[in-house]
């Protein structure tokens, strides 16, 4: 008949339960310090997610701006051009009735 010693060893079987016990606290705290590491790396992608869209919002701010300022110097462009025109016709109609 072959039977385990351990088996027979209340010490041993004891012994091989506290290592068991043992084991299973150790892979607990490896589950939660990984836990922790991703809780911390989701938080710095956040955070990086974050920055990006506050960047992105002045980028959009400043091509607002310069696409206001852009508009406002060919509304200006425009007007001074016409206002070229306006004074242009009136030479020249000056001149029709200074030739008739």
């Amino acid at each position: 008949m072959t039977s385990d010693p351990a088996a027979d060893c209340p010490a041993e079987t004891a012994r091989n339960e506290a290592e068991i016990r043992r084991q299973l606290a150790e892979d607990g705290r490896s589950a939660r310090e990984a836990a922790r590491e991703a809780r911390e790396t989701a938080r710095a992608t956040a955070e990086a997610i974050r920055h990006a869209a506050e960047t992105a919002r002045q980028a959009a701010m400043f091509e607002m701006r310069l696409t206001a300022e852009t508009m406002e110097a060919a509304l200006e462009h425009m007007q001074a051009v016409e206002e070229m025109r306006r004074s242009l016709r009136e030479i020249r109609d000056q001149n029709k009735l200074d030739v008739n």
